[in-house]
């Protein structure tokens, strides 16, 4: 039974189908392995070589794996069912088969293992890209590149090789060179012929290559900016929001600041340099103004906000007399707007540091931020409290009904004590 590729796509025509995978359990105790008896099959779906996905289900699983390809069989450790495999499969397709831009499975990987770097491009929409590194499959991929790429090398060298061979002759004093039957006519490149060559010189055509050539530039430099060392990123990123902020694109530009960010692997550390261009004494009107652009950086990230605080406290020293007496008030609309959280706050204010300013400021900047940092733990426990006490509350509260009323009432009730005044009572008697 085959089923779709891109699972998300109900469509029973979609026209990229797989088997289902089917898996065996074998062996038992510490011997049990799961063998994928139709990987081959299913590889051969998905354009990729049977080893990949198999690796990625030992990453995912952390179990060992086995490649017997003469026999065909790729195992897997362990018992696993089948449906948890496909389910795993799914997460595979998505992060080493699928396009980026069209979501189809007709995409090719390139890897460069001097570079360190895992190319995709789709031949659906032309689409160029390149692969998060980070997963533990990249890795193996890198040390094991797909047979076509090796395939394609090799043609390469034999070709140049047949070329020096045919030079060499062709350069001999024999007196044959001087005969033109003995000369090479050029080989069509690629099988293509004369009416090949005309279409391609149209201007759509000329324009995709340009595209194509732009975007394997662009891939080029992604490798090469990597391997930079981390200030010359820093100021990198810091060139690039600063060009944005000068031609006025600065507003609508957050989603961008935040990829070249993630390009640059700076990620962490934008909060500081966006402080330091978009924020001034105007701080506050500020705040609200690029929002948008710090919470792409701040939320859920206790690093970014620990830079965010570093960037203030660095903006503080550039207008000190302005700002330095609003440092409660800065604090809590970078609070206000969720760029930053209580405990990083909190963590922030116990221990003064000399990172981004002298120390003495830095004494200075917590002291004048100790009334808002007083307010959060008052804060923190009094909320603490109030849950105690509704719990307590809860426990002496009775709901009753009126007959004459349409609402619900609640009511206190104190604990009953009739009981113990009979008891004195019938005991005075």
């Amino acid at each position: 039974m085959s089923v779709n590729v891109n699972r998300n796509v109900s469509d029973q025509f979609y026209r990229y189908k797989m088997p289902r995978l089917i898996a065996k359990v074998e062996g038992k105790g510490n011997g049990i392995k799961t063998v994928i008896v139709n990987m081959v099959d299913v590889a051969k779906a998905l354009n990729r070589p049977p080893t990949y996905p198999t690796k990625y289900f030992g990453c995912e699983l952390g179990a060992q794996t086995q490649f017997d390809a003469k026999n065909d069989r790729y195992i897997v450790n362990g018992s696993h069912e089948a449906n948890k495999l496909q389910d795993m499969l799914d997460g595979f397709i998505r992060k080493f088969v699928l396009c980026s831009e069209c979501d189809n499975p007709e995409t090719d990987l390139h890897v460069n293992p001097k570079k360190q770097t895992i190319g995709s491009s789709c031949k659906a929409c032309g689409n160029r890209g390149m692969l998060d590194t980070r997963h533990k499959l990249c890795t193996f991929i890198l040390k094991n590149p797909p047979e076509s790429d090796s395939s394609c090398v090799k043609e390469k060298k034999e070709k140049e090789k047949k070329n020096r061979k045919k030079d060499k002759e062709n350069g001999s004093g024999s007196g044959e060179a001087g005969n033109h039957n003995d000369i090479d006519a050029p080989d069509v490149v690629d099988g293509e012929d004369d009416d090949d060559w005309a279409e391609e010189t149209t201007e759509e055509a000329q324009r995709r290559r340009m595209e194509e050539i732009s975007d394997h530039a662009k891939n080029l430099t992604l490798s090469e900016d990597l391997e930079k060392p981390l200030e010359e990123r820093v100021n990198m990123f810091y060139n690039f929001v600063k060009q944005k902020k000068e031609s006025g694109a600065i507003g609508s530009a957050d989603k961008e600041i935040l990829a070249e960010a993630e390009r640059l692997d700076v990620r962490a550390m934008g909060p500081l340099i966006l402080s330091e261009l978009l924020f001034d004494e105007n701080i506050r009107d500020q705040i609200k103004k690029y929002k948008r652009h710090f919470l792409r950086f701040c939320h859920n990230d206790k690093k970014a906000q620990k830079y965010l605080l570093g960037g203030f406290e660095c903006l503080v020293k550039l207008h000190q007399s302005q700002l330095l007496p609003r440092v409660p008030i800065v604090l809590k609309d970078l609070y206000d707007a969720d760029l930053l959280e209580e405990d990083v706050i909190l963590t922030w204010a116990e221990k003064v540091s000399k990172k981004y300013v002298s120390k003495e400021l830095a004494k200075e900047i917590h002291a004048k931020a100790a009334p808002f940092v007083k307010w959060l733990k008052e804060a923190e426990e009094e909320s603490e409290g109030s849950e105690a006490e509704e719990e307590e509350d809860d426990e002496n509260v009775e709901v009753v009904y009126s007959s004459s009323a349409r609402e619900l009432k609640v009511e206190a009730v104190q604990p009953e004590k009739a009981e113990e005044d009979d008891d004195l009572d019938i005991d005075a008697i």
